[in-house]
């Protein structure tokens, strides 16, 4: 990842992201969106860490952020990459009422779904994206049955993480079956010294019908 590029982009957008962090600061005393709200912190743990994948995303890559919680990492990919058309999910209307909010009043044409990922993946949105994102969601294992039924075939999963290695070795049959291959890890450190890794799982064919599973068998029993 390329520091300097990251630390740059951030400076050419700094207007609208002080605009979100202002917003995420006055949202979070009604509801819970992110235990970081001081300003430093929110720039190098949120906003830094969700750019340092941009150069991962195809230019006007249709892209969902799966669980997408304050909006990281989708919201800060979008202010850095107009092209790309965003799709925010979570499972938590308040969180979509807020992220609607942030893209009306910021200007980033973000399309808000209050839904879960494992519902969306079974419906309209099955394979359907040529990027996926999730960052702090769950285990690899789980969070690869909620994403890759989204992805279509030749597009990409994008796994924030910070420590992988155990996830990554607990993952390879969920990985294989779900119609992915780990194409590269990604690792990287924010400007505070906390080391960051994206896993880049390429969607090589498709999920076979009967995934996601649903009731909470993502995360009760996941693939292994």
């Amino acid at each position: 990842m390329d520091k300097q590029k990251t630390l740059q982009l951030l400076q050419d957008k700094k207007e609208q992201f002080d605009k979100y962090h202002k917003l995420l600061v006055e949202w979070n005393e009604k509801i819970n969106l992110t235990a970081i709200t001081e300003y430093d912190e929110v720039f190098v743990k949120h906003f830094e860490d969700s750019i340092a994948g941009e150069s991962l995303v195809p230019q006007n890559a249709t892209v969902c952020d799966v669980g997408t919680g304050a909006g990281f990492p989708g919201v800060p990919l979008k202010i850095v990459r107009k092209d790309i058309k965003l799709t925010l999910m979570d499972s938590l209307n308040k969180r979509i009422n807020f992220l609607q909010t942030v893209s009306d009043e910021i200007g980033l044409g973000a399309r808000c779904i209050h839904t879960r990922a494992e519902d969306a993946g079974k419906g309209e949105y099955r394979e359907k994206f040529d990027v996926v994102t999730a960052r702090a969601v769950a285990r690899l294992n789980t969070l690869c049955e909620y994403c890759l039924p989204l992805v279509k075939v030749g597009g990409k999963f994008l796994a924030y993480k910070a420590l992988v290695e155990k996830e990554l070795e607990e993952s390879q049959k969920a990985i294989k079956l779900l119609g992915g291959k780990v194409e590269q890890i990604c690792k990287f450190d924010l400007s505070n010294g906390d080391g960051r890794c994206i896993v880049v799982i390429s969607k090589v064919s498709h999920t076979p019908a009967k995934y996601p599973r649903g009731k909470g068998k993502e995360r009760s029993a996941p693939i292994v």
